[in-house]
């Protein structure tokens, strides 16, 4: 029986990886800021909380993350933590055109990348599309306002994150692969398309404004940088995302 440990294994990629590894009889750990008995802030620094939490460890799936900031800081503690207890393989997550997109949470994702791959231990890196509980934590943050406001020719590609999660599984239970084949969602859709979709599930009527915005970072999306078209293996749909809501 391998032990896991899952970084962030109370969010909503985290929670989900657990859930599978243990349903494969894998024993597992769980590291987040309030779960015991491994309550640690990964940004804080190494300490005998998170010694102990990687001790014994095969192998450490990392999906702690957060856009408000720290997660190299977060990355180092872990991996410094992980040399010392020996563990052979991390496992990260990141996100399809973070070498593409510059956005500063795609910056930091990227930055941790090379810092796994530098880091001296077996290594995994999976880059995955946007997630469907994303895209709809972004529409009903657009549909509170009395016009629904999207960026103009932007497209995007959302994925169940149930099925990342299966693919964690799987690449945790195996040796380090390196930077394995992207993942993306079914479809790429238009953010209108999306959020036609969004209001007929939810019954709300909103007229829909697409706004040309400015910058790198909108034009690299406009572009496409943070979609996988070659790669389209998800299953799910947005639409039979929101029915399951």
């Amino acid at each position: 029986m391998t032990t896991i440990l899952v970084t962030g294994g109370t969010g909503t990629l985290g929670r989900l990886v657990t859930e599978r590894l243990r349903s494969d009889g894998h024993d597992v750990r769980v590291l987040s800021r309030r779960s015991q008995p491994y309550a640690v802030d990964l940004r804080d620094g190494a300490g005998p909380g998170l010694d102990a939490a990687v001790a014994g460890v095969d192998v450490i799936v990392h999906c702690a993350s957060t856009p408000r900031g720290g997660d190299e800081r977060a990355a180092r503690n872990l991996i410094e933590a992980a040399r010392k207890a020996g563990v052979g393989h991390l496992v990260y997550i990141s996100i399809v055109g973070v070498d593409r997109v510059p956005l500063g949470y795609y910056r930091a994702k990227l930055a941790v990348e090379k810092l796994v791959e530098e880091s001296g231990l077996g290594w995994t890196v999976l880059r995955t599309t946007q997630f469907h509980d994303l895209v709809l934590r972004v529409l009903a943050g657009a549909a509170r306002l009395p016009v629904l406001l999207l960026p103009a020719g932007v497209s995007d590609q959302p994925i169940a994150a149930d099925e990342v999660a299966a693919r964690l599984a799987e690449l945790a239970a195996a040796p380090p692969a390196g930077r394995v084949a992207d993942m993306g969602g079914p479809q790429v859709r238009t953010f209108t398309d999306l959020a036609h979709a969004y209001l007929r599930a939810t019954g709300k009527r909103r007229p829909v404004l697409r706004v040309p915005l400015a910058g790198r970072t909108y034009r690299a999306m406009r572009a496409g940088g943070h979609l996988a078209p070659g790669r389209a293996v998800g299953k799910g749909t947005f639409e039979e995302f929101l029915a399951g809501r």
